[in-house]
């Protein structure tokens, strides 16, 4: 492409945005001439939604939720940190101030993030976050690298992540301190396959977790 044509296609695109906006807010109000009113109001979300930055999950579509039910953080493969503060300030907000009452770590198969992790190669500025994904292999080592077949291994490693970073939502104190007072939020790890467009449940148990990091992570005083 020319330089003239590269310049008309990113004013092309960048103006479908504006468009698909003002036609999705026109449908809105024909539904309900309130619905900006009740929107501007504030949100009471029972649902904070931790997922992959990958462009083709979006969480409230494949789920249903409408604008106000889902307070959502995503990141390249849906990793909760103990020292990232934004994933850390989103799960202290959703969780003290908006009082959700479920937090979904959901990852997905084919997740470009988990592959990369264990590429061996220097990968830059990815190195140290992606080193979390290889502490889940680390921390898993023997059921993994008994898995036959690449595409088996890379889904059991995302499904493992997605655990893992359940227990770390789990260890923070703001979802120990809610729960211990509340009995909510209750935390669930999802996987979203592409080939289905379901979502998988992995049944994690809140309640066993949380009584399995409480020896070490108990910060409900």
């Amino acid at each position: 492409m020319s330089p003239s044509e590269i310049s008309t296609y990113l004013k092309q695109t960048h103006d479908r945005v504006f468009e698909h906006n003002r036609a999705w807010a026109e449908e809105q109000r024909q539904k309900d001439p309130e619905f900006f009113t009740k929107l501007s109001a504030g949100q009471t979300p029972e649902y904070l939604w931790i997922g992959c930055s990958d462009s083709r999950i979006p969480a409230e579509q494949i789920t249903g939720l409408k604008p106000g039910e889902a307070f959502v953080h995503r990141n390249i493969a849906n990793l909760v940190v103990n020292n990232d503060l934004n994933v850390m300030s989103v799960i202290n907000y959703a969780v003290r101030h908006l009082q959700v009452k479920h937090i979904v770590v959901c990852g997905h198969y084919g997740c470009g993030g988990v592959k990369a992790a264990m590429t061996p190669k220097d990968l830059g500025l990815l190195n140290p976050w992606l080193r979390n994904i290889r502490d889940v292999y680390r921390l898993h080592e023997k059921e993994l690298d008994g898995i036959e077949g690449e595409a088996a291994l890379y889904d059991r490693l995302v499904e493992l992540s997605v655990v893992e970073q359940c227990r770390n939502v789990i260890k923070t104190a703001a979802v120990q301190q809610s729960y211990a007072k509340n009995q909510f939020p209750v935390v669930h790890g999802w996987v979203f396959g592409f080939e289905d467009g379901l979502l998988k449940d992995l049944k994690v148990d809140h309640e066993s977790m949380l009584h399995g990091i409480q020896k070490i992570y108990n910060l409900t005083e």
